[in-house]
């Protein structure tokens, strides 16, 4: 489905336009803020040069300096400072910060997007073409750089995060070189981050939304203002807006406001907010495989698995599993004692791929049961409309999921105020069911948007708990231990 289309059919309620009245609360706060990103937006760009100035220091300073003893922690070693900066903060609290603010990482704070952004005003400017406009790009590069982090071992070594980060780095301003005028074509089209983020902007209690709105659902523009090629006065949707406070001016007439809101709201209502085929696809996808980045970690059965498999091999006297390939590739680090061959690669890239398969299968299916139960108990719009619309319900529990697996590093901060890890593992666990809960009251949200009673809901509600609690299931070792 294209950005371009919302879903057909007649909501069960006329839509409401957000409208901020004078001397409200949202007033109070919103206009303060508005005011400062006014006054202040020539100055973003000094943000942009010292957040550019310090990721380079965080991925290029390690590898120039000496190995970290095993004592070392993050407060007496930049290395494992750096490490920490990327894992233990910026990874989980940028996805946390999009409920409060929204994108306000891309707008304000992100160097990839502003180092695209800079380039191409220096750049080529040619028009941007049909594949990197193609809503699966994003998807298929956050699926191609999870799995390349694995197998060099992001997360262990700084040439791993050099590689990844700077490479990726590279690649956006590369984009912005050669695609688009005065835009940012890498954080609408391409940028893995800018898709999670996206996403979860559907739950944040913050949207801009215009003064002067023309009915008709979102549209894709190059002749505008917004350097993501939002059309403004029809914007309706959160996920493309980086809040780059452009298009905010408290005076003018025209352009976009800050709208606070209760979290979750955009995804109650869904279907006024352009549901979207490859987000939901890429939240199916994307929880599978950032879980199987884990589990082969922790899990006694792929050692087991992943023996037998070399065995094979062996007996059928294919020797070259057991060499090692290129250090871009997967993790070649003797000084270290990691050094990953052919073997450890397909096996890691298999599990990932198998964990992200499995999962978008079964979530298929409890979401397309909802769906058909849904449409049986007399729910509007068509099985594909209705399924689509249901996909969102699992947002809350995605992301907590991510949060919890793969930023790891942020709860073991807990340790230092003596709390133990039974302690660290309930406050995950609980984490997660308030992530349940509120995947829960939105699947009840959704269905009652499609016209469904209160005791009808409680049924097709069932196979999206189903899938909640299967996600959990799966998370599990990172939340309590194997």
């Amino acid at each position: 489905m294209s950005c371009q289309e919302p879903l057909a059919g007649s909501p069960s309620r006329l839509k409401e336009y957000p409208v901020r009245k004078p001397g409200s609360f949202n007033a109070r706060v919103a206009v303060p803020v508005e005011r400062f990103f006014a006054r202040h937006k020539k100055n973003l760009v000094w943000v942009h040069v010292v957040m550019f100035l310090f990721f380079l220091v965080v991925i290029a300073l390690p590898l120039f300096l000496p190995e970290p003893a095993e004592t070392a922690t993050a407060f007496n070693n930049f290395t494992r400072f750096a490490n920490f900066a990327m894992w233990g903060l910026w990874f989980p609290l940028v996805f946390l910060s999009v409920i409060v603010t929204g994108r306000s990482w891309c707008g304000v704070l992100c160097p990839m997007g502003a180092a695209a952004e800079w380039a191409n005003k220096k750049g080529l400017q040619r028009p941007i073409p049909a594949w990197l406009r193609w809503e699966g790009t994003p998807i298929v590069s956050f699926l191609i750089i999870t799995v390349l982090g694995q197998t060099v071992g992001v997360r262990d070594h700084p040439e791993a995060a050099a590689g990844i980060f700077g490479g990726t780095m590279l690649v956006a301003i590369l984009s912005g070189y050669l695609y688009g005028k005065n835009k940012r074509a890498w954080c609408r089209h391409a940028c893995p981050i800018g898709l999670l983020l996206g996403v979860f902007s559907r739950i944040g209690a913050v949207q801009f939304a215009p003064k002067q709105h023309i009915a008709g659902g979102d549209r894709y523009t190059e002749k505008t203002p917004c350097p993501t090629m939002i059309d403004i006065p029809r914007k309706e949707e959160s996920r493309h807006c980086i809040e780059c406070f452009r298009c905010v001016s408290p005076q003018a007439k025209g352009g976009l406001f800050l709208q606070l809101r209760k979290p979750g709201e955009e995804v109650e209502n869904i279907r006024d907010y352009n549901p979207n085929s490859y987000e939901v696809a890429f939240m199916f996808f994307g929880v599978g495989i950032a879980l199987g980045g884990f589990l082969w970690l922790v899990l006694p059965q792929y050692d087991v698995l992943r023996s037998v498999i070399g065995s094979w091999f062996i007996e059928h006297d294919q020797f070259w599993i057991g060499e090692s390939g290129p250090s871009w590739l997967m993790s070649v680090h003797p000084d270290r004692r990691e050094v990953f061959n052919w073997l450890d690669f397909m096996m890691i890239v298999g599990t990932m791929l198998a964990c992200m398969f499995v999962f978008a299968l079964v979530l298929t299916l409890t979401t397309s049961l909802a769906s058909w139960l849904s449409g049986k108990l007399g729910g509007d719009r068509s099985f594909r409309e209705r399924f689509i619309e249901l996909g969102y319900q699992y947002t809350p529990v995605a992301m907590v999921s991510l949060i919890i697996g793969l930023g790891g590093q942020l709860f073991d901060l807990l340790s230092l105020f003596n709390i133990s890890a039974s302690g660290i593992g309930l406050t995950k666990g609980g984490l997660f069911l308030l992530g349940l809960l509120w995947s829960v009251h939105l699947g009840n949200r959704i269905l009652q948007r499609q016209g469904l009673d209160f005791p009808q809901r409680l049924i097709p509600l069932i196979p999206g708990v189903i899938g909640s609690l299967l996600v959990g299931l799966g998370w599990w070792p990172a939340i309590f231990g194997v």
